[in-house]
């Protein structure tokens, strides 16, 4: 008699959101999903191919961007864009923004307050909003004390 495993809400929501689009859970799609879930450090499409690559050496760099788009398109993670880096992912599916570190590259979740209104702008005619994000730029409280740390320690 085959075991049912123990409610995984995640894997549960990948099974779902594939299935409406017609798609399966595939091991690759359930890793490539698991690994943005368990490192939530906005990881490039190369840094989800080598972490993957650590529990399934078959993995194609050519599989796991196939997975990105898919868990894109199915609403799972969404794309970050920065200037001109390397696209991430962000498994945060909440309103958030981000913050970039311009020291160490880094990039982190910014909470959103969900009462606060969207900031006041006037679009042109025609444009309709569907989401916005603010990019906070600066250091993040490491690179800040390593500066600190530098200048009163020449």
């Amino acid at each position: 008699m085959k075991r049912k495993a123990p409610n995984d809400p995640a894997a549960e929501q990948l099974a779902e959101r594939l299935a409406r689009a017609g798609l399966r859970p595939t091991t690759q799609r359930r890793q490539v999903y698991s690994l943005l879930l368990r490192k939530r450090d906005h990881p490039s499409a190369e840094e989800v191919f080598l972490r993957a690559k650590q529990e399934m050496p078959d993995i194609s760099m050519a599989t796991v961007y196939n997975c990105l788009d898919t868990l894109v398109r199915c609403g799972l993670v969404k794309q970050v864009h920065h200037d001109r880096g390397a696209t991430r992912y962000c498994s945060n599916m909440a309103e958030h923004h981000h913050f970039y570190c311009d020291e160490c590259g880094g990039t982190f979740d910014i909470d959103n307050d969900p009462e606060a209104d969207h900031p006041e702008m006037t679009l042109p005619p025609g444009f309709r909003m569907r989401r916005y994000e603010i990019a906070f730029n600066g250091l993040c409280p490491q690179c800040a004390a390593r500066k600190r740390k530098a200048t009163v320690h020449p």
